[in-house]
């Protein structure tokens, strides 16, 4: 693996398939301190639920150690510059997990400090959800060969980790978004070069109820991510034809499971009865972001 992660276009894969093995041995508790003696500093300029908790017990369960720097701590680029913090935080830590607005900082983190950075977040992209994602949907079906994976609303920086994960490894892969919100050029492109190699089918497809045919799996993500609070009342308008609610579940396969990374908006992006009934699998979604991880630290820090 590279010295980073960034980006799921910095794991080939074949580091993407140890990964998830790694992440099924370390939650079926093969595990051993083999961080003992680490520490993973944690740059958070957006708060944290899942994020925040699954990286430090991740360590702890690891042997090792983790520190929270919040937003008032470090002021990335006000107090000091993104890459004298990240000169300073290389002379004291072993790894660093930036969750950042701009996609930017976390790179110049990344370009700058000489022990591994970690993508916790950033408006670009979201590998460390994609991981366990696919952690979890191999998980329920098996095995990733022959799945069909449909992610219904905004083309944020979730959907463009699945995207890309989804054309590493091989999977058929259905982004559903609106007008103006849909998959940008740059992944497209990432995608097409994946998919040339691994066999993946990348479709863009406008209709949710048409998307989700024959679908294992069909995935919705909030319509308004934080920093776009001010867009909330334009997005509920342009978004609400594309709510996953039992009708629209019950158009996919009998047995399809529905994702969902957290927080959820319930009302809008899904419905209660979907988000807590039987297709539902997002509690084991978000147990795996812990999995998932733990795989992802022991492969960057041992």
């Amino acid at each position: 693996m590279k010295k980073d992660l960034i980006s799921i276009a910095d794991l080939n894969k074949a580091e993407v398939e140890e990964l998830l093995e790694l992440a099924a041995k370390l939650k079926s508790g093969q595990e051993k301190p083999m961080l003992a003696g680490k520490t993973l500093a944690l740059i958070f300029e957006k708060p944290s639920l899942r994020t925040r908790v699954t990286f430090e017990a991740g360590m702890t369960q690891l042997g090792g150690h983790a520190i929270y720097l919040s937003p008032n701590d470090i002021q990335l680029g006000a107090r000091e510059t993104v890459a004298d913090a990240a000169r300073n935080l290389e002379r004291w830590v072993d790894a660093i997990a930036a969750r950042t607005f701009k996609h930017k900082t976390v790179q110049e983190l990344a370009e700058n400090a000489g022990v591994p950075v970690i993508n916790a977040l950033s408006d670009e992209e979201h590998p460390c959800q994609a991981l366990a994602d696919f952690l979890t949907i191999k998980e329920k079906k098996g095995n990733l060969q022959g799945i069909k994976v449909v992610y219904i609303g905004d083309a944020n920086n979730v959907c463009n980790s699945l995207y890309l994960l989804a054309g590493l490894l091989g999977v058929h892969f259905v982004a559903c978004c609106p007008e103006g919100y849909k998959v940008s050029i740059d992944i497209l492109r990432v995608g097409e070069k994946f998919s040339a190699t691994s066999g993946a089918k990348l479709e863009i497809i406008d209709f949710p109820a048409k998307a989700v045919e024959g679908a294992d799996v069909i995935y919705t993500d909030v319509w308004v991510s934080m920093g776009q609070e001010e867009e909330a009342k334009k997005r509920l308008k342009i978004f609400k034809d594309y709510q996953v609610n039992a009708e629209l579940v019950a158009k996919a396969k009998d047995d399809v499971i529905v994702m969902h990374c957290l927080p959820a908006k319930r009302g809008y992006e899904i419905t209660d009865e979907v988000l807590d009934g039987p297709h539902s699998v997002v509690f084991d979604e978000a147990e795996n972001r812990l999995h998932a991880q733990k795989a992802l630290l022991v492969k960057l820090m041992k």
